[in-house]
């Protein structure tokens, strides 16, 4: 019995689980290495319109579905996609990802039978107690606990990192960590999240050899991912469209952005009939 035991307890690698703030689990064994000289091309998609973003609603981890005019979009920019030949699709776990990624899936001449993969690495930031409450009201806060109007604040470009460090520190003020919620994430736990979990469909992907990877995720969250590949990245003036596409190239363990904020596969699909 005891030999048996001792063969139960032995394993390759050992494996330390940690839950952070975000409840997201991260797994400390040695990654795996990528397949050497291999392309893939992440085709990074922002969900569809919901019906909070519609009401100016904070939405990160709290979720709503698709208006139809937000359905509509998504599926020109899946017209738009339909030509491109995806190895692979990914998606948060989030309802209105996985919708958007479905949808676009559904236009696809040559990707349609793929099954959609989600991963809750790729959610939108946790806002904590302002979730649900009105962006006006969260923005406010976050210019004012900078000295700044909300003009100012806005006028000066959203930079991802001070934006989730803003929202961490006023959530702490403004609720008591009790563990009946989850509390705001600051920088260091979304881009952790999001890094172990664009590097590791990246690996996994690579030994499938070159191809195209859709990946459905966040305004906010797709944000933080370009600024870990190009440090100090500034969202766009209004922040990343609905159904726009940003491209990111991976090789050799490098991500590279080839575009930001990309609207013409949803123009071009919008011309389809």
């Amino acid at each position: 019995m005891k030999k048996q035991m001792l063969k139960i307890l032995l394993v390759v690698c050992s494996v330390f689980l940690v839950i952070g703030s975000s409840g997201v689990i991260a797994n400390s064994c040695k990654k795996p290495t990528p397949a050497k000289n291999v392309t893939i091309t992440f085709y990074v998609v922002r969900h569809g319109k919901t019906m909070l973003n519609t009401t100016d609603r904070v939405q990160g981890w709290s979720d709503a579905v698709l208006t139809p005019a937000g359905e509509k979009v998504v599926k020109d920019a899946g017209k738009g996609l339909k030509n491109v030949q995806f190895g692979a699709a990914y998606s948060s776990d989030s309802g209105r990802a996985v919708q958007t990624a479905n949808l676009i899936l559904k236009e696809s001449k040559k990707s349609s039978s793929l099954k959609l993969n989600t991963d809750q690495r790729f959610r939108e930031f946790n806002f904590g107690s302002y979730e649900g409450d009105l962006n006006h009201n969260m923005w406010t806060d976050i210019a004012k606990s900078q000295g700044k109007t909300l003009d100012q604040w806005l006028s000066e470009g959203i930079v991802p990192k001070d934006f989730a460090n803003s929202v961490a520190a006023l959530d702490k003020t403004r609720i008591k960590d009790d563990g009946t919620n989850w509390p705001a994430e600051d920088y260091a736990t979304i881009t952790t999240r999001l890094t172990d979990g664009i590097n590791d469909v990246a690996i996994k992907e690579s030994k499938k050899g070159d191809h195209n990877v859709l990946l459905v995720s966040h305004g906010l969250s797709i944000g933080a991912l370009l600024d870990t590949i190009s440090p100090g990245f500034k969202l766009p003036d209004g922040g990343l469209k609905n159904a726009s596409v940003s491209k990111i190239q991976y090789k050799n363990g490098k991500f590279t952005i080839l575009s930001v904020n990309d609207m013409s596969y949803v123009e071009n699909g919008a011309k389809i009939k």
